[in-house]
């Protein structure tokens, strides 16, 4: 009856390593969050586009003021105009939002997320 003279069980040393992975996973998680729900809206925003009536006929810049509109709307804040794509041919209008968001988890250590969205409309 050795079995029961052993102890068995994690040690403090393991509970503080287990303890400080589900700190640092909780961190990450809250500071993506945001980056995600933003994309969100982008992409909400992005596909509302194809409720607007006569979308395709309307010049590149008014497609732009409308959309910086929507996102200035949702508080969209990691966009910019550089990172809108507007293309039109043969009716079909494709526009395509790309960018990336770079966060600080802690110290020197970074989280990049890189989103893309496109939505390609067709005439009606």
């Amino acid at each position: 009856m050795q079995l029961r003279d052993r102890q068995q069980g994690m040690t403090l040393i393991g509970w503080l390593f287990v303890l400080g992975l589900i700190g640092f996973f909780a961190i990450l998680s809250l500071r993506l969050m945001p980056n995600y729900l933003e994309f969100f809206k982008v992409s909400s925003s992005l596909e509302s586009l194809s409720s607007e009536p006569g979308i395709t006929q309307k010049p590149k810049t008014e497609i732009r003021k409308l959309l910086n509109r929507r996102f200035e709307v949702n508080d969209v804040e990691h966009v910019s105009a550089d990172d809108i794509r507007i293309s039109k041919e043969d009716g079909r209008l494709k526009v395509r939002v790309e960018y990336e968001v770079r966060v600080p988890v802690m110290g020197n250590v970074d989280a990049v997320t890189r989103f893309e969205k496109e939505v390609e409309i067709i005439r009606n």
